[in-house]
């Protein structure tokens, strides 16, 4: 059995007990895949993770950077209250539409609101609205403007703030010092950024799954 093998199985067992897909969530992988989006969604236990993550946080104000078909976003916005408010930042409007659909299936269209365009647009507009400070930030969008991200993600918050930023592995690529790529320059700064910044406490972790060999970084904005 090839190793990418055993770590599908062992996703989907883990994902089966601890975070199975229920109808709506199903139905957003569904209706993605129906119109053509690309399969960079998440997967159900990394759902559960942030969904978990924010559910400690007590988040009441989440910001997601790069919104996809949506499923990540349900996983979200099920961990606020009634009274909760989950901003999602999506540059493709194709891609928007069908989240929009999807979160509204899910319940979720009181508390989610799905905003279209460039995000380094819509991340200096939001912050003119003068929103309450985001408990959580997770950003999965293009990895190229991942240090701008972050660098907003840390304006928009405040202390204790939690920051999730996806894919930093690049499949291995992230140690790459050479790599010109502009997802690997990019995750490079944005790590760097972490380390380096004053209001940053972070670490980053590896993961393989269904999702090949990835990862992610955690950062806890301080005073």
């Amino acid at each position: 059995m090839s190793e990418s093998h055993v770590w599908d199985e062992v996703d989907a067992y883990f994902t089966t007990h601890l975070a199975p897909d229920d109808e709506a969530l199903a139905a957003a992988l569904r209706d993605s895949d129906a119109a053509g989006l690309p399969h960079i969604n998440v997967a159900g236990n990394q759902g559960k993770l942030l969904q978990l993550l924010a559910q400690i946080q007590g988040a009441r104000h989440i910001l997601e950077i790069g919104t996809l078909g949506g499923y990540s976003t349900i996983w979200l916005g099920r961990a606020l209250p009634d009274d909760g408010r989950l901003v999602s930042l999506e540059y493709d409007p194709r891609h928007a539409e069908v989240a929009v659909r999807n979160i509204a299936r899910a319940g979720l269209d009181k508390l989610v609101e799905v905003r279209v365009g460039p995000a380094l647009e819509s991340l200096p507009k939001l912050a003119d609205e003068n929103p309450p400070p985001f408990d959580l930030v997770f950003i999965d969008a293009d990895k190229a403007n991942n240090p701008h991200y972050v660098e907003w993600a840390v304006k928009l918050t405040s202390t204790g703030s939690l920051i999730v930023l996806d894919n930093v592995v690049r499949g291995g690529r992230v140690t790459d010092v050479a790599s010109t790529a502009p997802d690997v320059t990019g995750t490079r700064a944005a790590i760097e950024l972490i380390g380096s910044h004053p209001r940053l406490s972070g670490t980053a972790i590896q993961t393989v799954g269904m999702k090949g060999y990835d990862g992610f970084a955690l950062a806890r904005v301080l005073a």
